[in-house]
């Protein structure tokens, strides 16, 4: 892909609104932390916000520091004047395919991806413990565009045949009811050769967290003291994020039944396969052939080299 990249769609459904960011006042040295959902996301947060802030102490936790702007839910204005109000160099999330996404050719932008499969595994666990006040509060959210979000009506299998055949967007083929994950990581993958684009795989961070939160912190041109190493790689474990998950995960977990602990899950791959049956797989293969090029099939399923 050559060029940049170009904002050429409007996203807006019971989760989302793209242009929310047409308000956003940007800072050179903003990092963006982007991923489609249950792909690392509040992982990468976590990773950014303890290199910044090296010694562990952060001026708000995390989840607060560090908003998910294109979501509806909290008030724009409050984002806006909490983001304005941070002096510290600002990191900021977004669920947004890169074709929907404002793309800066300053900031540096960090994707974190996963196997399909184990995102469905893991996006399963998210959508079937969410609370009848979180459906409630989504749903009737000023200027919800589109049909309510709903409810889980069948058990895991259910879901992914749904999941992989539909999508909640026109030109979308898989992801409903929220969005395609498949469009969201080639989209990003398009432009993973550009300077200020960096691609982070979740295998990768399970293998050797060390390397890759170095790499991160490489990219991002964050000084960290050597002494300061041991104490963040091991904070960003998951280990120890769990332990501390209301830091973490937005609104502590309100959203979900058992609050920040099933937003947390198993913090493993691989789960899938005891789970999906051979009948299923065709459907995930032919979900990949629409929507992925090879190259990107094979980062999204064994990670680096990509």
């Amino acid at each position: 892909m050559t060029g940049l990249p170009q904002r050429t769609r409007r996203y807006q459904n019971h989760h989302f609104d793209s242009t929310r960011w047409d308000f956003f006042e940007r800072r050179p040295s903003d990092i963006i932390v982007a991923s489609s959902y249950k792909s690392g996301t509040t992982w990468m947060q976590a990773i950014v916000a303890n290199l910044l802030f090296p010694d562990g102490v952060f001026p708000a936790d995390p989840a607060v520091m560090s908003p998910w702007l294109d979501n509806r839910r909290t008030p724009l204005e409050v984002i806006l004047e909490r983001l304005a109000g941070q002096e510290h160099r600002r990191f900021l999330k977004t669920h947004l395919p890169l074709d929907a996404f404002p793309y800066d050719p300053i900031q540096k932008h960090v994707y974190v991806s996963r196997d399909p499969r184990d995102v469905f595994v893991s996006l399963w666990n998210h959508y079937s413990h969410h609370t009848d006040a979180y459906f409630e509060e989504l749903n009737n959210v000023a200027a919800r565009v589109g049909d309510p979000f709903p409810k889980p009506a069948g058990d895991l299998h259910w879901f992914w045949n749904q999941w992989i055949t539909r999508g909640w967007f026109e030109d979308e083929s898989d992801g409903w009811p929220y969005w395609s994950h498949l469009h969201n990581v080639q989209s990003w993958w398009n432009y993973r050769h550009l300077d200020n684009v960096l691609l982070v795989h979740f295998d990768d961070l399970l293998k050797d967290r060390e390397a890759e939160v170095r790499r991160i912190a490489a990219f991002l041109e964050v000084d960290v003291p050597e002494e300061a190493w041991n104490g963040i790689v091991e904070r960003v474990s998951f280990a120890d994020m769990k332990r501390n998950a209301d830091r973490y995960v937005p609104r502590a977990g309100a959203a979900w039944k058992g609050g920040s602990e099933t937003f947390m899950n198993r913090g493993e791959n691989g789960h899938w396969r005891t789970l999906l049956s051979e009948p299923e797989l065709a459907q995930y293969d032919a979900a990949c052939a629409r929507a992925l090029s090879p190259d990107c099939r094979s980062w999204l399923e064994g990670g680096r080299p990509g």
